[in-house]
């Protein structure tokens, strides 16, 4: 067993690292693998996400709006991203079938930014499977290439 001491200090020091820049449980379970035993680390853990400083459904929907801002990526690679963070398959599942509608026109949205860059380099073709290799819908590939 350990100490409320200890408990404090330690629940400190992951405080400070999800303060610093939000993080997924899985994350903190890497970072503190080594340094916090594990019995405690799971209570740290589990007392952070009943005061709703670690909330990995929270996390996935502030993760894919920063991407939306910052990169044009498809559904399956914003899947991935999250999946490397840790979270359950479960949750990206349920937040993008609840999304779906908004996520697919983003995904359209990328696939436009992608065809105006890349249309005076590459041919249409070339482009086309440039997109499919990276994970985009071939139905939204088919709809923004028709309608330009």
């Amino acid at each position: 067993m350990y100490s409320v001491e200890e408990f404090d200090e330690q629940k400190t020091k992951v405080l400070k690292y999800i303060l610093y820049k939000k993080r997924t449980e899985q994350e903190i379970k890497t970072k503190f693998a080594t340094s916090i035993e594990e019995n405690m680390l799971e209570d740290i853990i589990q007392y952070l996400k009943d005061a709703k400083y670690i909330d990995d459904k929270q996390y996935i929907e502030k993760a894919i709006n920063n991407f939306k801002q910052l990169k044009n990526l498809s559904i399956k690679e914003l899947k991935y991203k999250l999946l490397s963070k840790g979270i359950s398959a479960d949750d990206i599942e349920d937040y993008i079938y609840e999304n779906r509608e908004e996520l697919e026109e983003y995904e359209r949205n990328s696939i436009r930014n992608i065809l105006y860059k890349k249309q005076h380099a590459m041919e249409i073709d070339e482009i086309k499977q440039y997109l499919m290799k990276k994970g985009y819908n071939s139905e939204n590939i088919k709809e923004v290439i028709e309608e330009d």
